[in-house]
């Protein structure tokens, strides 16, 4: 029990903490509670996430679990950006930069106040990667355990068909060119997002959840059980009684969070087709454990893995398929008796990956693919490079139609999302075109805002086969088509993006892995001696200290010395 308490004993043992005793004792807290464990519980509920709506009683569950194995839960709360309503105007432009406060405030918690372990419960987009930096940072015994993810809504009036929020942002477009009525999109407004949970397709939120349960810092089911099942509960309670038993064998996250489980990670994200956005997190938490990550592994990782499943948008099947079909795990024994993975690796489970999971059978094949007949013999994100990119970009390929892996046409620049949008909408972006938007990155956004706005206009006005997106900003794991971001080194620091002009070819090559600005290296040099770098759009506040501070989208977008 003395070594249980080894963190918290600094606050409550001996003469000299009375007066800190006292201030527990104001709490509410007995003698007893005051010399158990005591259990930090990291809380993300708010009352402006859909994902988060319900995380107090996901708390509540964790408390029971930790009271029942004998600690004292003391839970603390941590901000949230919801990106869909961030989505598309200034709010979005503190979404990622929100991850790097959420890790700050939860180091700055467990340290004044020395938790013995820590049960993290996030559910949406920059939660979760923040969260994990955190974990990885503080290096205490911890476990996670989401809220789940939404059940997709259903469309009674066109057949029971299923819809999402990706198909929603669609929509709008589809509103725009005339294709549907006022009445067709509040039918999928009333019904796109049905529940409380983590949106209801393989975008970042739950692609984050799914992998924190690969890289075995959450229990089975983390990743896909729905928000409003019962078993959601009971996972929750699991984690609590878990989380002590962590403690007991004092196991910590870097224990688990080594460069082979980031490789496995990697591996679980190619054969699910995540986010884009797992290239910005993944470097990052690696970045906190003590771990590199070159971004260009992915495509190592992906010659290897192939797509199995096509989650929205990418296909028809959303994370409640997922998880009928045998969840994270079935993936991971798929992986695991191909040898495609690590499976001797430790989990929070205090067992290994190979224990939970080499039994595992996937339960619907048209949900996970076998390997013998995957939607594409490669990975779902692919990484390129070329003289447009020299740093890297990346694009969920598992998402482009196979008419757009490989397409060259005329660049139109946009010097904003803003203005990109107005073009979209306007009806003058043609087939063909490939729509540039810049001065959007880490630096230059500030905040590298994520922008489903133009790519889900494009895919509602039919228009996603034939017109490619670049950018130095970020895409929504909720987009489709051939949309690239992470342009890097980014147009705010000089990067070639800078130096497109209207009309200039470019070439994307995504099975090749390469993206080209077709401009001779004479003529981009006088744009470049010509080339000035903006004034900051953001020059007090917060983002105009993480504009000074972040690095490279190739580098996760970390930020160091703060």
């Amino acid at each position: 029990m003395d070594e249980m308490k080894r963190r918290s004993s600094a606050m409550t043992e001996g003469v000299q903490r009375s007066p800190h005793r006292s201030l527990m004792k104001a709490l509410g807290w007995t003698d007893r509670e005051i010399h158990m464990p005591i259990i930090g519980i990291v809380s993300g509920a708010n009352e402006i996430i859909p994902g988060h709506i319900h995380l107090d009683t996901i708390v509540d569950a964790v408390k029971a679990g930790v009271r029942q194995a004998g600690g004292n839960p003391v839970s603390f709360p941590v901000i949230g950006v919801c990106d869909g309503i961030a989505m598309g105007h200034l709010g979005m432009r503190y979404s990622l930069p929100s991850r790097e406060i959420i890790a700050d405030s939860i180091e700055i918690m467990a340290m004044a106040h020395p938790f013995d372990a820590l049960v993290f419960v996030p559910n949406c987009d920059k939660i979760v990667p923040g969260m994990l930096m955190a974990a990885a940072r503080l290096n205490i015994p911890s476990i996670f355990v989401s809220g789940g993810p939404m059940l997709a809504g259903t469309m009674d009036s066109e057949g029971g068909c299923k819809t999402n929020l990706s198909v929603m942002f669609e929509k709008v477009g589809s509103h725009s060119a005339g294709l549907i009525s006022d009445e067709q999109l509040l039918a999928y407004e009333d019904n796109a997002c049905p529940t409380c949970g983590s949106c209801s397709g393989m975008y970042t939120a739950n692609s984050m959840n799914c992998l924190t349960e690969a890289i075995g810092m959450g229990l089975p089911g983390n990743g896909t059980i729905p928000a409003v099942y019962s078993a959601r509960i009971r996972l929750a309670k699991e984690a609590g009684y878990q989380v002590m038993e962590l403690l007991r064998a004092n196991v910590r996250p870097r224990d688990i969070m080594t460069k082979a489980a980031f490789a496995n990670a990697l591996a679980v994200d190619m054969a699910l087709g995540c986010s884009t956005n797992t290239m910005l997190h993944l470097p990052a938490i690696a970045h906190e454990a003590g771990v590199s990550i070159d971004i260009f592994e992915a495509n190592e990782v992906s010659a290897k893995v192939p797509n199995l499943c096509h989650l929205a948008p990418a296909g028809e099947h959303h994370l409640e398929d997922l998880h009928h079909a045998g969840g994270i795990q079935a993936v991971l024994g798929l992986l695991a008796r191909s040898g495609l993975i690590d499976a001797s690796l430790p989990t929070v489970s205090l067992k290994s990956v190979a224990e939970l999971c080499m039994d595992k059978a996937v339960t619907d094949q048209a949900v996970i693919r076998p390997l013998s007949d995957p939607y594409s013999k490669t990975g779902g994100i692919a990484v390129l490079r070329g003289n447009l990119a020299p740093d890297g970009a990346v694009v969920k390929q598992s998402a482009v139609d196979e008419a757009m892996l490989v397409h060259t046409g005329p660049a139109r620049v946009f010097e904003s999302e803003d203005q990109a949008n107005e073009a979209i909408f306007s009806g003058s972006i043609k087939a063909g075109d490939v729509v540039v938007i810049r001065y959007e990155g880490p630096k230059g956004g500030p905040g590298m805002p994520e922008m489903l706005a133009p790519t889900s206009a494009i895919a509602g006005m039919g228009l996603d086969k034939d017109v490619a997106l670049i950018t130095d900003g970020r895409f929504s794991g909720a987009t489709r088509g051939a949309s690239i971001g992470h342009i890097s080194p980014e147009a705010a620091e000089g990067g070639p993006i800078a130096l497109v002009e209207e009309g200039d070819l470019i070439t994307i090559d995504i099975p090749n892995r390469t993206i080209d600005l077709l401009v001779d290296e004479a003529t981009l040099k006088k744009r470049r001696a010509a080339w000035k770098a903006p004034k900051s759009k953001i020059e007090h506040g917060y983002l105009a200290r993480y504009a000074r501070a972040v690095s490279s989208a190739a580098s996760g977008a970390i930020v160091e010395n703060r």
